[in-house]
């Protein structure tokens, strides 16, 4: 703080450098920590395979649909109890409304199937199977 002797009196300064230091390392740090809030990951062991699979663009916003050995569902990440009304609010808010269903290879094909006709009867204009490559 700076004070100066005038002949009104003292006037004093706050020194703003160190504010705006500490306000750009928050900054920094929740630019650093949201990526893993927006984007949770449910661990599912996916099903290999050889050949390349098909991409989507990352810049294109899909809807995930997660189902585990468990038979728990999760879209988007958030666990659901009703899979068609979390659908319906979720491929209304999309423009590109694509679906992509991530399943644990012990999940049976059937189960899969199911999501998948779920999804296109409600009006979801691609669907696809996600996996992993082997290497």
């Amino acid at each position: 703080m700076k004070i100066h002797n005038t002949s009104k009196g003292y006037i004093s300064e706050i020194n703003m450098i160190p504010l705006i230091d500490v306000m750009l390392i928050i900054l920094i740090i929740f630019m650093i920590i949201t990526p893993f809030f927006s984007n949770p990951h449910i661990k599912v062991n996916l099903p290999k395979t050889s050949s390349r699979p098909d991409t989507i663009s990352s810049n294109s916003k899909i809807i995930t649909v997660t189902l585990k050995s468990n038979s728990q569902i999760y879209v988007d990440g958030r666990k659901t109890d009703n899979l068609e009304r979390e659908l319906i609010i979720k491929l209304s808010k999309s423009l590109e409304k694509t679906v992509l269903v991530e399943a644990d290879k012990d999940v049976s094909i059937q189960n899969v199937i199911n999501i998948l006709d779920i999804a296109k009867n409600l009006g979801a204009e691609r669907v696809g199977i996600g996996v992993s490559v082997s290497k």
